[in-house]
This record gives structure tokens, C-alpha cells and sequence, in this order.
């Protein structure tokens, strides 16, 4: 699968036109629901934009910023009670997370139990859950990670590169991303999962648990078998589903999913290729900006656009430059 273009946003954004956010190719945003570090409180946009992102057909999900207090059992599971309450009768197509970042490196321990005990309680409940913190001053000062690894991560890292040792499934690599749709700065971040699938196959986040479902037309008993072409790109055409559903599916119909999957692959990193996407330099654009803001390099760029950019140091507004 490729990767996700998202952004995670809270009431330090404002009002955002989540159309235009959709338009300009985000596909999944992570919402502010609530906090812990200014008393107990709801983000005063949590409502606004969790409906303002759903109606567009952007994926959601959600974080929930816990205080210096959070820092034993007893506060992780009284935190993950708030959140739970801000989360019911809505459906998430991305984790919910607790944020990490605001308690001392001294709690380092109590900390950690903090967010075993937040994310149990997130489980329990039937929700997908992860833990969010920067790379160093998060999962390496204020957490004990080698006991997190039942958690997906969302690791914070303003780089190039994201240098996190461990496994993750999303990465925050800006946070001075500008995006049609919301006035000033925003968080950017990819994502390397597809979690809508995996959520929605296991039946977390308010989602019925995908179970035996109708098989496209070509499945059915008596039909003539298709070639893997033929398969692929129905698949690329959303007729078998994603993820664990697809491959159940695929088999039960009598194909080698296997076969299916890499022309799937092949098809889709064509389709991709010929999409090219292009930008038009603005005032203060650097080269390395434009490529975190796109989740390339500077040096891939550069080639996609040798006969214009001779020195990567110098552009010129009113470029259009092709980034992917």
C-alpha cells in the first residue's frame, strides 16, 4: 500500500473549510477531543471539525492531550474516561491516541503505567488505540517503550528523516505545514498503514467487525474464472475489499491471492507514476520545505525537475515544479 497524506488539527487552527481541505489531497485527520493540562476540558472545535471532516470524506481519528498529572494507573484510566466520553456515538476510521508530552522525564515510570492503563481502557471500550510522542523527548525520556510495543505509535519528529528505532504507523514531520482550507499553520503527517481497513475488517472504533459479505459477480458459483489481470483491477476498483477481507475473499473464490496482490501492487505503482503532482513556488518556499510538505526529498525533486532546479539552494517564486 502507499502512503497517507493527513494532518492533525485542534481550536489553535480555527474554523477550517474542510472541503478544500479535501480537495488539496489530504485524506485522514487526527482531531482533538479533550485535555488534562489546563484542568479537564473538550477542545472547543472537537464537534466542529470531527462532522466538518466526516461530511467532507476525510478519515478520522482522535487525541486526547493528557496533563503533567498523568502520571499513575489511577489518572491513565480517570483521562481514558474523559476521552471515552468525548469519543461515544462516533466512529473513527484512524487510532485514538493519548498524547504524551507534558509530563516531567523525572515520572518517566509512573508515566508509562499511566499510558498502559489509558490504553487498556481505550481497548477494552473496542477502540483502536495508540500513543502519541516525539522521538526523543517523548518515547525515550517520559516512556518506558519497550513496554508500549502493544500500541501503534505516532511519533512526532520535524526531520527529513524519521530516525524512531521501533515500529510506527504514522509520522508528524512538520509542524509548519500550510494547506489550502486553514489559515496559518498546521501539523502535517504521514501515514504507512492503512488503517481504515484494519479498523474496519477488526470492528474497532464504533465499526461492525466485517464479517462473510457478498462476493463480486465474478466470485459466484458457475462463473467463468477470471485472469489475476482481471482480478487486480477489480480490486483496484474496491469490488473485493481491503485488507484481512480481500484476502479472505480472493482465496474463498479460488484465486491466488498472492498472484493477485503483486499485479495489484504493480498496477497501482503505475497509476500512481502518471499522476504527477505539481507546485507553484511561493514567497519563503524552501526546497526541503516543499519536500517534507510532500513526503519526498529534496534530491527526488531535483530530478524530476533537472532542466529547471540546477542548484537546490536557489528557486524562484512563480516555479511550477513538479514534486511526485
Amino acid at each position: 500500500m502507499g502512503n497517507f497524506r493527513g494532518i492533525d488539527v485542534s481550536h489553535w487552527q480555527g474554523h477550517i473549510d474542510w472541503a478544500k481541505v479535501k480537495a488539496a489531497g489530504i485524506q485522514f485527520a487526527i482531531i482533538k477531543a479533550g485535555g488534562s493540562d489546563l484542568g479537564c476540558y473538550t477542545d472547543r472545535r472537537w464537534e466542529e471539525n470531527y462532522q466538518g471532516a466526516r461530511e467532507s470524506g476525510i478519515a478520522v481519528g482522535a487525541y486526547y492531550f493528557c496533563g503533567p498529572a498523568c502520571t499513575t494507573e489511577e489518572a491513565g484510566q480517570a483521562d481514558a474516561k474523559r476521552f471515552l466520553a468525548l469519543l461515544k456515538g462516533k466512529k473513527f476510521e484512524y487510532p485514538v491516541f493519548m498524547d504524551v508530552e507534558a509530563q516531567a522525564p523525572y515520572m518517566r515510570e509512573g508515566t508509562t503505567r499511566a499510558a498502559i492503563a489509558f490504553c487498556e481502557a481505550l481497548k477494552k471500550a473496542g477502540f483502536y488505540v495508540g500513543i502519541y510522542a516525539s522521538t526523543y523527548s517523548g518515547f525515550q525520556d517520559r516512556l518506558d517503550d519497550s513496554k508500549l510495543t502493544a500500541y501503534d505509535h505516532w511519533v512526532a519528529q520535524y526531520a527529513q528523516k524519521c530516525t524512531y528505532a521501533g515500529t510506527y504507523g504514522i509520522w508528524q514531520h512538520s509542524y509548519a505545514g500550510e494547506v489550502p482550507g486553514i489559515s496559518g499553520n498546521v501539523d502535517l503527517d504521514v501515514s504507512y498503514k492503512d488503517y481504515p481497513s484494519i479498523i474496519k475488517a477488526g470492528g474497532f472504533n464504533g465499526y461492525a467487525k466485517e464479517g462473510a459479505a457478498t462476493l463480486p459477480a465474478s466470485a459466484s458459483a458457475g462463473s467463468t474464472k477470471k485472469s489475476v489481470d482481471e482480478i487486480a483491477k477489480e480490486v483496484l476498483a474496491g469490488k473485493w475489499g481491503n485488507g484481512a477481507v480481500r484476502k479472505r475473499r480472493i482465496t474463498a473464490a479460488g484465486y491466488d491471492y498472492t498472484a493477485v496482490q503483486k499485479r495489484v501492487n504493480e498496477l497501482d505503482h503505475r497509476k500512481r507514476k502518471a499522476q504527477a503532482v505539481y507546485y507553484t513556488v511561493r514567497s519563503g518556499d524552501t526546497l526541503s520545505e516543499i519536500a517534507s510538505r510532500y513526503s519526498t526529498s529534496v534530491s527526488a525533486i531535483q530530478k524530476l525537475n533537472a532542466t529547471l532546479i540546477k542548484n537546490v539552494n536557489q528557486i524562484q517564486v512563480g516555479w511550477k515544479i513538479r514534486v511526485r
